[in-house]
């Protein structure tokens, strides 16, 4: 029997793994289970940490992952880091199945180096974070913040009715979508139902046949901040990507448009934008990722007024459980099936 060992956590439950594994290859495991803190503990970052550079977002010391472990072929994890260091300890493994579309828990290329294949999860939450960017636009634009903190506070805020208080529709506005790929693709088709003007930019990619019959235009950057109501980001980080909205760019935007991030914390200059925000440079942002998670106690972004947090919570849904491990139980079905990966990392 294949050894198999699981690293789960208390979102990506060790069981779901186990049970989408039996059911998509059948009972020929020796499989043993573990799962580790998070959500409720924090993850660790790779430069904090001796010896496991390169890595970031992850939880797990490398000793207690190594001996766990052990002389299995295949690992399935979500969080779980796999440093160079500690693959050479482990010279049976042989496959990694990570259910998170950015495994930067795991040194890929040292991985590559010593044979060892490693797989992902693109798009598992994409469903979730653009169902959750629907409901930040309309936290913002219909003032459900702002009526939910008033009543908590004891205020009837009936002046939220008038007309130069009120919120906008939805199809009555122009939506920019920064970032064409899986979730922004997801969004868009939702976005269409409300009947918004949709701007996508997006350099890499071409809009569906559908979007383009839809009367979805694909604009530049500085078009899409100029024109857009309501601008979200969805693009990856990379070089071109990080701090792509700081203090020139959010003053191309209009003086009545909402930021939305529930992509990644790099994209957004936040000092920027916290000045931005205290001096209506623009009216509002919906924040999911920060700079700094969690958000230190005394960060003044928290005491704004015009400003709606959550604590990078958009891409958790119990369909993005099942999908991602059963998206890891059929890239091990490939494996042992000396089939290609599906999406290789």
């Amino acid at each position: 029997m294949k050894k198999l060992a699981i690293i789960g956590d208390r979102f990506m439950l060790p069981e779901k793994f186990a049970e989408e594994i039996i059911s998509a290859c059948g009972d020929m495991f020796d499989i043993k289970s573990m799962a580790n803190q998070w959500p409720d503990e924090n993850m660790e970052h790779g430069y904090a940490v001796p010896g496991m550079d390169g890595l970031k977002e992850y939880i797990g010391d490398a000793e207690e992952v190594c001996d766990f472990i052990g002389d299995a072929e295949i690992l399935v994890t979500h969080l779980a880091p796999l440093s160079a260091a500690m693959m050479d300890r482990l010279p049976a493994l042989k496959m990694v199945a990570v259910s998170r579309g950015g495994p930067v828990n795991i040194d890929i290329q040292s991985a590559h180096d010593r044979g060892i294949r490693v797989v992902n999860a693109p798009g598992r939450n994409a469903s979730a974070v653009a169902e959750f960017t629907i409901g930040a636009m309309l936290a913002e634009t219909r003032r459900i913040r702002e009526g939910h903190e008033s009543l908590r506070a004891g205020q009837w805020r009936g002046d939220l009715y008038r007309a130069d208080r009120t919120g906008r529709e939805m199809h009555e506005m122009t939506i920019g979508v920064v970032g064409y790929g899986q979730i922004g693709t997801r969004l868009v088709k939702l976005l269409r139902a409300f009947g918004s003007k949709i701007l996508v930019c997006d350099p890499y990619v071409q809009l569906s046949p559908e979007d383009l019959d839809a009367g979805v235009t694909q604009v530049s950057l500085d078009t899409l901040l100029t024109e857009s109501h309501v601008v979200t980001l969805h693009p990856r980080v990379s070089e071109e990507t990080r701090h792509m909205i700081n203090e020139k760019t959010l003053s191309q935007m209009r003086k009545d448009a909402i930021l939305i991030n529930t992509a990644r914390g790099p994209l957004v200059d936040y000092p920027a934008l916290l000045q931005a925000l205290k001096r209506k440079v623009i009216a509002a942002a919906m924040l999911e990722t920060f700079d700094v998670e969690p958000q230190p106690a005394d960060s003044e972004l928290l005491a704004l007024p015009n400003v709606t947090l959550t604590p990078h919570i958009a891409g958790a849904s119990v369909y993005t459980v099942t999908k991602a491990a059963r998206m890891a139980a059929v890239e091990v079905s490939r494996y042992l099936n000396d089939q290609p990966p599906l999406n290789p990392c």
